[in-house]
């Protein structure tokens, strides 16, 4: 029996750049966040991986291995509308479980859909669904498993528009061909670590035991990884934000030290909006530059735990003032970490300059609520009021309506 249908939407931006481009149908495509020689490629439809094209290819070597590639700039917003439109699709097949990422959703199978030939019958009609609706230029990988990362794992086998049933006993033979890092949950550092400890293959690590897994990952998420390479299901516990951010590629126009200051100063207002709406407010703010032609600025700075967009502006002047204005930044981002609930923040002597910052964030809110985020924003800003546009983050699928890019108004500050 299978417990968990798992679809991964391939190569989902290039993808989605395709269905809404006809003209760059069955053309290598990367897609980039900003129209810059010295930014990367975000993804890559499957006509430029031949040339070796993939996330994370710098442009001039795109262009250098593939001349032809058409490079087009993100377009998050219309991503984000086509990733719940095709939710909508799947919805009609089975329910939904888990929406894992803009291009990842899990569904939980019950009763006789957990029968290996239902399930099929089950990840074939979505994907007959999904193909009605949009053709055969937005598909899907599905993979069938007893728990949420072997059927993620299928998912991945046979991309794209694959389709696999992976159960219990088909490990680990199914998956020797892999290299570790193909596995969820380990990254370039876990690698290593598991190399120090001699598990350099899949079957290396199927032959571990518990406790040496236990040992590498230095907690009971070895445990767990055991088991789950295994089919056993696990408890997994709530998801708890860790943080709160934004980060921006700065295009060649804004490659100053004046213009890196006014998109953090957005990039903050944006993050501090975002706690307010999640009720949540931060003890730490991380400010970070990535250099050219090489290196990297970063400041930490602790707070008083708060989602007050003006006293969270004023620690980032605090730590640029540390920025040596004779570096040419490349990419700009800022972490509010440290999280509670609003509703743990210890009560503060309140002055008449406190007051009123309050009143006017409360205003703005309600503001920008009825009339769209970005009506009103701080006037230090303001050259940058059309930059650090929405960005999808991998585990983050942001709200169109509360992340509107074309402000209107601005307040002094």
């Amino acid at each position: 029996m299978v417990e968990y249908l798992y679809v991964d939407f391939d190569a989902f931006f290039a993808s989605c750049e395709q269905y809404l481009r006809p003209e760059l149908r069955g053309k290598p495509v990367g897609v980039v966040a900003v129209e810059a020689e010295t930014t990367c490629i975000i993804a890559a439809s499957y006509q430029a991986r031949p040339f070796g094209i993939k996330t994370g290819t710098p442009v001039r070597e795109a262009k250098q291995r593939c001349p032809q590639i058409e490079l087009v700039v993100a377009r998050p917003a219309l991503y984000v509308q086509l990733h719940h439109e095709l939710l909508d699709v799947i919805e009609q097949c089975i329910p939904i479980g888990e929406v894992r990422s803009i291009d990842e959703v899990i569904c939980r199978l019950h009763g006789s859909e957990r029968h290996p030939d239902r399930a099929i019958a089950i990840a074939t009609a979505i994907k007959a669904a999904i193909r009605e609706r949009f053709g055969t230029v937005l598909s899907c990988s599905i993979g069938i498993a007893p728990n949420p990362f072997l059927s993620k794992t299928a998912a991945e086998l046979e991309k794209p528009n694959g389709l696999v049933l992976l159960q219990k006993q088909d490990v680990p033979e199914r998956l020797l061909h892999l290299e570790l890092q193909d596995l969820c949950g380990i990254g370039r550092r876990m690698e290593a670590r598991l190399h120090s400890a001699g598990i350099r293959t899949i079957a290396d690590l199927y032959r571990a035991s518990r406790a040496q897994l236990r040992q590498v990952w230095g907690g009971i998420e070895g445990e767990r990884f055991y088991a789950h390479l295994r089919g056993e299901c696990t408890y997994q516990p709530p998801h708890r934000r860790r943080s709160v951010g934004h980060s921006h590629v700065l295009p060649p126009q804004l490659r100053s030290p004046d213009a890196a200051f006014a998109v953090l100063h957005r990039l903050v207002q944006k993050a501090a909006m975002r706690m307010r709406q999640l009720e949540l407010i931060a003890g730490q703010m991380d400010v970070g530059v990535e250099l050219l032609p090489a290196g990297r600025w970063e400041r930490q700075m602790r707070l008083f735990p708060t989602a007050d967009t003006f006293l969270l502006v004023g620690a980032l002047r605090s730590m640029w003032k540390e920025f040596d204005r004779r570096r040419t930044p490349f990419h700009v981002w800022v972490s509010l970490s440290q999280l509670q609930p609003s509703g743990l923040q210890l009560a503060l002597p309140l002055d008449a300059d406190h007051e009123r910052q309050r009143a006017i964030l409360e205003a703005l809110d309600r503001i920008n609520a009825r009339h769209g985020p970005g009506m009103i924003y701080l006037a230090a800003s303001h050259a940058v009021r059309d930059a650090a546009p929405m960005r999808i983050a991998f585990t983050h699928i942001p709200n169109p309506s509360l992340e509107d890019d074309t402000p209107r108004t601005h307040l002094l500050r």
